[in-house]
């Protein structure tokens, strides 16, 4: 099983950007990442027991979707770029907003293994559900003149096949929809365009008010 990110938005921002806190607020965010080691040096570990990719698979991948990177790659580059601003563990809050799928994990663990415990945002699809209330939050756990890291895409699965949409998951025979909340999405407005869809107000019911706005 492979998963490959088709969008992936990295916003660096400073603390001061963010204005939604009371002002005087004082910061809540716990030292998740202390030590000296360096964001450049976690990446090497980050990866160090981890397989190299599926050459087959890259090119099939990136047959798919140009210009698609890997997430050691990915890792790499970005560490790179944050470090020459001052983006450090000890100085930079993770966030991420990402699908709940489980697959969606391996590249924020990643991430969380060099920069410590991220704040959470996503939902399904990897809308960043939690809203004002969650960004705000967010933003009062910035550390002190330090940065902001946030991680945000969509996911879309693809097959040892090249069949787009789907993934094979470990332990299960089904080879099931990825992203399944974006496809279902599509497809609810495909029948809106047709003219199959039971259109209702039901779309917005609290039960699956997420898949509703999505």
């Amino acid at each position: 099983m492979k998963l490959s990110l088709a969008s992936l938005a990295l916003l660096a921002a400073s603390a001061s950007a963010f204005t939604t806190s009371p002002a005087g607020r004082a910061s809540t965010r716990l030292a998740v990442a202390p030590g000296e080691t360096k964001a450049s040096e976690k990446v090497v570990q980050a990866f160090a027991d981890k397989p190299e990719e599926d050459p087959e698979f890259d090119a099939l991948v990136k047959s798919n979707f140009p210009g698609a990177i890997n997430n050691r790659d990915l890792a790499t580059r970005v560490v790179e770029l944050l470090e020459e601003k001052g983006f450090d563990p000890s100085n930079t809050l993770l966030a991420t907003s990402l699908c709940a799928d489980e697959l969606a994990r391996v590249l924020e663990d990643e991430f969380v293994s060099i920069y410590g415990n991220n704040f959470n945002l996503g939902g399904l699809s990897g809308f960043p559900f939690a809203g004002n209330t969650g960004w705000g939050a967010m933003s009062a756990h910035v550390p002190d003149n330090g940065f902001c890291l946030t991680i945000h895409g969509p996911h879309v699965g693809i097959t040892k096949e090249g069949q787009i949409g789907k993934v094979e998951r470990s332990g299960i025979a089904l080879v099931d929809n990825c992203c399944g909340s974006a496809i279902a999405a599509s497809n609810y407005l495909k029948g809106i365009t047709d003219g199959s869809a039971n259109i209702n107000p039901r779309i917005q019911q609290f039960t699956d008010f997420q898949q509703g706005a999505v």
